[in-house]
This record gives C-alpha cells, structure tokens and sequence, in this order.
C-alpha cells in the first residue's frame, strides 16, 4: 500500500515583485539598494522554521495566473523562461527554471473536477508562468530544489460574486487536500496574494525609498488588522465567513479566491498562524503568516 500523504503545512505568502528585486538574487536583473526589510525579514524567518520540516511538493495558488472559465493547472514538467512584470519591468526581469510535479496536479485537476469545479491541464510548453506563483515560490523557496504544482485563480468573483467564489475555492479546498493524501507526497500549500491591495499610481523616483512607503489607507489598514487578528486567534472559519466583506472593503487579492482554498485545503485549522511580518508595498497590505506543525524542540 502506497505512503499515505499529509499537508505539512500551509503559508499566506504575497508575491510583490519589490521584495524579489530589494534581495537581489541572480536570476533577477535589476539590481537594488535595500528596501521592504519587515516583509522580506519575516520570509527568512518562515524559511527558517519551514527548513525545521521535510517537504516534496510546494502547491500555490497565484492570484496573478487569472482564468476566466475555471481553475487551470501548470501540466508540463519543466519551464524555463523569462518572466517580466508588466507593471514594474523596472524591477522584476526574471530568468526561471523550475519543475513541476504533473501527477499530483493530474490528480487535484481530476478530484476537483469531480466535485464539480471547473478545471482544465495547461499544456502548452511555452507558457510563460505568472511573477505571482513565481515570487512566492522564490521567497518560500530560493533554492528552487523542489517541484511545484501551480494553480490558477478563477475569477469567477467578476462573472458571479465573492460568494460563488467562496463554494468553488471551498470545493478546490477539499480536492487538494484528498489528492495530496493519495499522492504519498509531503506538500507546502502557498496562497500568493496582498490583503488589502489598493496601491498607489506613482512610483517614487528611487524604488526602494522607504520614507515612500505606507498603507493608502487607514480603512484598508484596520481590514488588514481584523482578518490577522483572527487567523492569529485560529478562528479560520470567522475568517472565511467575512471574507466577502473583507474583499469588498479593502479591495483585497483574497478576491483570487487564494486565502479561501489555502484554509480549506488545511481543513479550518484551530492553531493559531504565525505572523512573521506584516508590511506596505505601494500602499498594498502584506502579511506573511503561516501554520506549521510545531517541531519536536518546541513540544518539550
């Protein structure tokens, strides 16, 4: 009988391109100064702790791969390319070479569908993969040593509401966690989206000038307070229950649909998350907060 599989673990993880550009790694060519320290800080942190666990898989739902008729799954097994962000080409050039588990994407595709969602293989082998799977997997992973299982958000918040979103991305939820089970495999869940994401239109002369840098506005802020507040208290359930409200006060990339599958996937988890940082990015709000298993040190 084949080695039944678990969810290790599961991260809020954003993907602004800044905070790829301010550390400066090879595959990027832009070149920066500094900038966004309490996000990237609160990274190192996460991959400190995540080092701690043993993973096979990472498994992210990008808010920036947007399909309109259902969810869609990378279904090659490698991609290489240069992804360049359509906005900020002045800080994200990024030359990418990763892998991707096609049969436990094969199997989420497959379950979900069943349970009635809308799903769809991507196999085009020239694709350009989205800077949104691409940051949150570099910032969770430098390395890049492990295989990814990428999906697309559906943006059936546009064509629908929040709500029939919520019930696709709830079903998406269970089909990822039921797949990864039967797979054997050790899998790290990413929701790569902001919070609250109404951003500013001008960018300051330098970049990575942090004096530049705050939330746009105080109703987004006390937003972004409350829903930290209560996946810091374990209350995922509350959490989702409001996001429709929290989407439309803040404006949020929880629209994508990510935050709502990433906590269904875990199964509403009571524990507390992690927060290790919360920060501004072009006046967006960004937490980085996750929930994984305390480690045996910690225990005792």
């Amino acid at each position: 009988m084949a080695a039944r599989g678990s969810i290790v673990g599961g991260a809020l993880a954003p993907h602004p391109p800044h905070l790829v550009y301010a550390e400066n790694p090879p595959q990027n060519e832009p070149r920066a100064e500094c900038g966004w320290e309490v996000l990237r800080w609160g990274y190192e942190r996460f991959r400190r702790d995540l080092a701690k666990h043993s993973i096979d898989v990472i498994v992210v739902l990008s808010a920036h791969w947007q399909t309109y008729i259902g969810n869609h799954f990378l279904g090659v097994p490698h991609f290489k390319s240069l992804s360049v962000d359509p906005i900020f080409p002045n800080l994200f050039r990024f030359h990418y070479d990763l892998k991707v588990d096609v049969p436990l994407a094969e199997s989420i595709c497959e379950r979900a569908a069943q349970a009635g969602v809308v799903t769809k293989m991507m196999r085009n082998p020239d694709f350009r993969v989205d800077y949104g799977t691409i940051v949150s997997c570099h910032l969770t992973r430098p390395a890049w040593d492990l295989p990814i299982v990428a999906i697309s958000s559906n943006r059936s918040r546009f064509y629908y509401n929040v709500e029939v979103m919520q019930e696709q991305m709830l079903a998406l939820g269970r089909a990822t966690r039921e797949a990864i089970e039967a797979s054997g495999r050790r899998a790290l869940l990413l929701a790569s989206n902001s919070l609250s994401h109404r951003h500013f239109t001008v960018e300051p002369e330098v970049p990575e000038d942090m004096s530049r840098e705050h939330i746009y506005n105080h109703n987004q802020y006390l937003w972004d307070m409350r829903m930290i507040e209560l996946l810091r208290s374990g209350k995922t359930r509350e959490a989702v229950d409001i996001m429709p409200e929290f989407v439309e006060q803040s404006v949020s990339e929880a629209d994508s649909g990510a935050l709502t599958w990433l906590l269904a996937s875990l199964d509403f988890p009571s524990q507390p998350a992690e927060l290790y940082a919360y920060g501004n990015v072009i006046g967006t709000g960004n937490a980085v907060l996750a929930w994984l298993p305390p480690t045996p040190a910690a225990v005792s």
